[in-house]
């Protein structure tokens, strides 16, 4: 039988999200119509308040409607962690619409693909990636606007924008139509966001959430934080007196739950990439930890309210965590989580039940969540046994958006999402997550898709074969390695690093090396034997 949560279900959300988080906003606008929402880290005297944001919003909502953006579009997002994202999320969602955000490290080139894949009919971004934006957005005829915020630095000006290039100052100061702001939302089959993520397997796919699922799924976490985490760490813990330290990118799924979640709770929000404020609690990716227990610069910053981190997007081991501990003698608990994109957030969050964590498990199955855990055949396993997480939950993204293959190959008919991970879960609900079977690799906790750099490397003329495979990096968790037929020997390892380094972000960079080979080895099937090139770099290492 398949294992239920042991946490009590939590009603779904039917209200539509964008709703939901306006009436968040007007509610701390009228107990404090002066505070705070949003803090800019690097320079203070920049923030935002919960009535500015609320008003802005509502502008947004105004500007889209005015450019027909309506039911069913998506608005891209090309930003840096900024409150606009916020905005831009409530008014996309008022009308009926979803975003979809992309790293503001992406290439022009991979930028294209994600505008045309999302069919995007208007994009949001920095001043700093205004360029590639235009040149990506040459190649893709949904797009009818483009909208420039001013993030670089807030102290400087905009600059002489090209015709047609809309400033964001004039999209939030659009008169919001107060009572005409929203259209009729599906909560159960609109798309509220779109974040773009590689499953089990394959390049990068839109992965359809919707109202209810990110809703549901912020309620779940919140709910499994204030009765089970924090009344167990910290019983004195006020919403009110605790700032939300946003470090994470909010166009991760990660990030942006962090982002809405301070919103909901009223709390103050410090958009950073230092860690000197006062703070008791910190959600972070394992290569932050990793900077936290080895990097010289951590000791010239003031820690000492650090009491206790969530680390998740990535295993952490167990080795780091101690070393964090060493380093950061107020740190009482490392925490460990466990999510994909796929279910909207998370599925196992920590249960404190014991004086110090348990950094060997990634905590309890989260509420109206179920689990089985299957053998290759499929047959489901008992409690103990080591298998692949199968999972069930009303959090489920809709599907990939244009891929019914890739959805039904990840999503049987009764409803279970197949993870690719590979654990267990012991007789007290722990669960453990051992290995994976997906062939997705982690760096930095970003998603890097094999697939997707092997597509980039055959596209090459002087390439005849490739395949790519993540191996093991203490600052990066995992890197980028790959193993390339060349068609001749003129090809260098330079020359495949300028053409990859050209045409993707930094963390997709083939850091782990290029390695020449004879011959891809692959199944009868043609698909690439990744455990072969893994063993045969591990044998070059020793």
């Amino acid at each position: 039988m398949p294992y239920k949560s042991s946490f009590p279900s939590i009603p779904l959300e039917t209200q539509p999200f964008g709703e939901r988080l306006l009436d968040a906003l007007w509610k701390h606008s009228v107990l404090n119509s002066t505070k705070k929402a949003f803090i800019c880290a690097e320079n203070p005297k920049y923030f935002v308040t919960f009535r500015d944001l609320y008003l802005h919003s509502l502008s947004v909502a105004t500007f889209l409607n005015e450019k027909g953006f309506g039911h069913g579009d998506i608005a891209a997002l090309v930003l840096p962690n900024s409150w606009e994202f916020l905005e831009i999320f409530i008014g996309a969602a008022l009308r009926g619409g979803g975003v979809s955000g992309a790293s503001v490290l992406f290439t022009d080139f991979e930028l294209e693909r994600q505008f045309i894949d999302s069919k995007s009919k208007i994009v949001f971004c920095a001043d700093n990636s205004l360029e590639r934006v235009i040149k990506a957005a040459k190649n893709c005829k949904n797009i009818q606007t483009i909208v420039v915020i001013q993030l670089s630095d807030h102290s400087l000006p905009y600059p002489e924008l090209q015709f047609g290039i809309i400033p964001y100052t004039y999209v939030i100061s659009t008169l919001p139509k107060l009572t005409q702001h929203s259209i009729q939302v599906d909560v159960h089959r609109d798309i509220v966001l779109l974040p773009y993520s590689s499953g089990t397997t394959g390049s990068p796919k839109g992965v359809m959430i919707n109202h209810s699922n990110l809703s549901t799924m912020l309620s779940i976490f919140m709910n499994h934080f204030d009765k089970y985490v924090f009344s167990k760490i910290a019983p004195d813990w006020d919403y009110n007196k605790e700032s939300a330290i946003l470090s994470l990118p909010f166009y991760h799924a990660y990030g942006s739950a962090i982002l809405m979640i301070s919103v909901l709770k009223g709390q103050t929000g410090i958009i950073l990439n230092h860690f000197d404020k006062t703070i008791r609690f910190l959600y972070l990716v394992p290569p932050i930890l990793v900077l936290f227990a080895n990097d010289p610069i951590v000791d010239k910053f003031d820690l000492s309210s650090l009491e206790c981190v969530l680390t998740s997007a990535a295993p952490a081991g167990v080795d780091i965590c101690e070393k964090a501990y060493k380093r950061i003698k107020s740190l009482k608990r490392i925490e460990q989580g466990y999510g994909m994109t796929e279910v909207s957030l998370a599925c196992s969050m920590p249960f404190p039940e014991h004086e110090k964590s348990r950094v060997d498990v990634v905590g309890k199955l989260l509420s109206n969540f179920e689990i089985k855990v299957i053998d290759p055949s499929g047959k489901e396993l008992p409690l103990g046994e080591i298998g692949e997480f199968c999972l069930r939950t009303p959090t489920l993204m809709m599907g990939y958006l244009g891929r019914p293959e890739a959805t039904a190959e990840s999503i049987d008919d009764n409803g279970w999402y197949h993870t690719g991970d590979i654990g267990k879960i012991d007789n007290e609900g722990y669960m453990y997550v051992i290995d994976r079977l997906k062939e997705l690799i982690k760096v930095k906790g970003y998603q890097v898709a094999p697939a997707e750099l092997e597509d980039l490397l055959l596209s090459h003329h002087d390439v005849a074969d490739a395949a790519v495979v993540g191996i093991p990096d203490e600052a990066f968790g995992e890197i980028p390695k790959a193993f390339i037929v060349r068609k001749h020997d003129k090809l260098t390892e330079q020359q495949i690093h300028e053409y990859v380094n050209a045409k993707t972000a930094p963390y997709k960079h083939l850091k782990g090396g290029i390695e020449f080979i004879k011959e891809v080895p692959k199944s009868a099937a043609g698909k690439i034997l990744r455990r072969f090139l893994r063993d045969q770099h591990q044998k070059s290492e020793l």
